[in-house]
């Protein structure tokens, strides 16, 4: 009953929309005054201040003390995760009836590019793998796409070894379709989504934040990404 008690206890902390309001403003990672937070979400500094010490005390956020002033940021990657699976929950409204997403204001810092658990999300992501499936570097349709033999030639050719990442009799099932919480498009996740952003962070095209899941991306970095799986313009449409 400890489980059911936490989930109880947390959902009751995310339960008002100010503090769900405030949790998403802090969703990138980074550490925020009570001030900024209060610009953010359109709330009252005094308001702001009583959420966060109910956020503090139930272990959502954390302080921090620099010189004079308190920065508040999320208190676990943990908890990032468990917002954005609330902002990814499908709300129906009787049964029968389709589902819908609300949408959300994603932080522009992690729009371009953000990490999404061990691989690269964003724009970046989701744009990469458009061109993947429109160069024919995967084939077959949602869920159960593979890497085709075109994929394997051209993915080895910049670093990415598609036998090295699942080798056997499974070494096709690579790819993991990721929507996230952020966007409808899909990107790459699983062995296949964290072979390219491997690549990406070793070859020096994109840095992480030190308290971000925002992703810093040199302009040599984009243009590389990019041009990954790129076709010529007379082969588009």
């Amino acid at each position: 009953m400890k489980a059911v008690s936490s989930i109880s206890q947390i959902a009751s902390l995310m339960a008002d929309p100010k503090r769900s309001a405030m949790l998403w403003a802090l969703i990138d990672g980074v550490a925020r005054p009570a001030e900024e937070l209060a610009a953010m979400t359109g709330l009252t500094a005094s308001s702001v201040c009583a959420h966060l010490s109910l956020l503090s005390t139930g272990g959502l956020v954390r302080p921090e003390t620099r010189g004079r002033k308190r920065y508040f940021r999320l208190a676990t990657p943990e908890v990032g995760m468990a917002v954005e699976a609330m902002a990814s929950v499908r709300i129906g409204d009787a049964p029968g009836k389709p589902v819908q997403r609300l949408p959300l204001d994603i932080p522009v810092s992690m729009r371009q590019a953000r990490r999404c658990g061990e691989h690269l999300g964003g724009k970046l992501a989701a744009d990469l793998y458009d061109r993947l499936v429109l160069a024919n570097w995967l084939e077959g349709q949602e869920p159960q796409q593979r890497v085709s033999l075109e994929g394997r030639q051209q993915m080895a050719a910049i670093g990415v070894f598609i036998d090295a990442l699942a080798p056997g009799a499974q070494r096709d099932c690579v790819i993991c379709h990721c929507c996230e919480w952020s966007d409808q498009r899909p990107h790459l996740g699983g062995s296949l989504g964290q072979a390219f952003f491997k690549l990406f962070m070793q070859s020096g095209w994109i840095r992480e934040h030190e308290q971000s899941r925002a992703l810093r991306i040199s302009a040599f970095g984009l243009q590389q990404i990019n041009q990954i799986a790129c076709l010529p313009t007379w082969q588009v449409g």
